[in-house]
């Protein structure tokens, strides 16, 4: 028998973070969110305590988001192999962040600051140092990811996040979802883009708000729509009015709209809304891949606000 006073969380130290009636819980293994809420009610479709993080609920997507054909690329004249991390399908996915330490660095009641080193590894011989800041305030939480190049030569880079969203809904389909994209990316069945379409006249269509009902959404997104202050926004609201926004500036060109429908866990109880800088399978494309120069740094933010009924 392990004593009460040595035994460690999966996702090891949580810290919580208060701002008025909001409450926030982020992670050390990973620096993920695992819970968010405003008030009574919970705004993420997060996990308990003592459990791990299951379909990526919360973590950090770097130094890629989505999914890496093969887990092989070249860049700069030189070709690598990433474990397959989505075996099933021969892809490499998510980056490789979602299972390591992060350190606190800052700490406030309402504000955290923590970083990871990513070493060279085989596939991704390279050096960052990332920086997420989660910070709540009057108007809900905000999350700014920084990223620096300190090798010796150029790297890759993209980031994403992978908040699910909730309303208290039994299911996402009576939710209803503003999402901003004018553009669907086209997926085949290993979860790598094949083309894109306008999303005019499709189901894939929420520019204007309505019910998500039985349309099923495993899609990226781009084209966003953006209001003047340069932001990208998601809403999804419960019948009653009250909901929650999640908000993009523009170092997040795209959205990965997921309502989990093959998954156990999730089955379409909540929507998964994955800010991301490039699309799947840039580290092969170069698709609004990001080049980071030694010294270099790049910078997103997202966020998100509470509504109230």
């Amino acid at each position: 028998m392990i004593p009460t006073a040595a035994r460690v969380a999966p996702t090891g130290e949580q810290v919580e973070l208060v701002h008025g009636d909001q409450r926030a819980v982020v992670v050390e293994v990973g620096g993920g969110l695992r819970a968010y809420a405003a008030g009574q009610r919970e705004l993420l479709d997060g996990y308990d305590v003592d459990a791990m993080s299951t379909s990526g609920r919360g973590q950090l997507l770097i130094p890629w988001p989505n999914r890496l054909q093969d887990g092989r690329y070249e860049f700069d004249g030189r070709r690598h192999q990433l474990a397959l991390s989505e075996p099933e399908h021969g892809n490499a996915i998510h980056g490789l962040v979602r299972w390591t330490r992060w350190f606190v660095r800052e700490r406030e009641a309402d504000r955290v600051l923590l970083e990871h080193v990513l070493h060279p590894q085989p596939g991704y011989p390279f050096s960052l140092t990332v920086e997420v800041e989660y910070a709540l305030a009057a108007d809900g939480l905000s999350v700014r990811t920084t990223a620096t190049n300190i090798g010796v030569d150029a790297c890759p880079y993209g980031a994403g996040v992978h908040p699910y969203l909730t309303v208290g809904t039994p299911s996402v389909d009576a939710a209803i979802l503003t999402s901003p994209g004018a553009t669907v990316i086209r997926s085949d069945d290993r979860g790598l883009p094949v083309g894109t379409d306008p999303v005019e006249r499709t189901p894939f269509d929420f520019r204007r708000a309505r019910a998500i009902a039985a349309t099923t959404l495993d899609h990226a997104f781009t084209d966003l729509e953006r209001g003047d202050d340069g932001l990208a926004r998601v809403e999804l609201r419960h019948p009653d009015g009250s909901g929650v926004v999640l908000w993009v500036d523009e170092g997040y060109r795209y959205l990965m709209l997921f309502t989990g429908d093959p998954l156990p866990d999730v089955g379409r109880r909540s929507l998964a809304v994955e800010p991301m800088t490039c699309p799947p399978n840039a580290f092969r494309t170069g698709e609004s891949l990001v080049r980071l120069e030694p010294g270099e740094t790049h910078t997103a933010r997202w966020g998100l606000t509470p509504r109230r009924a």
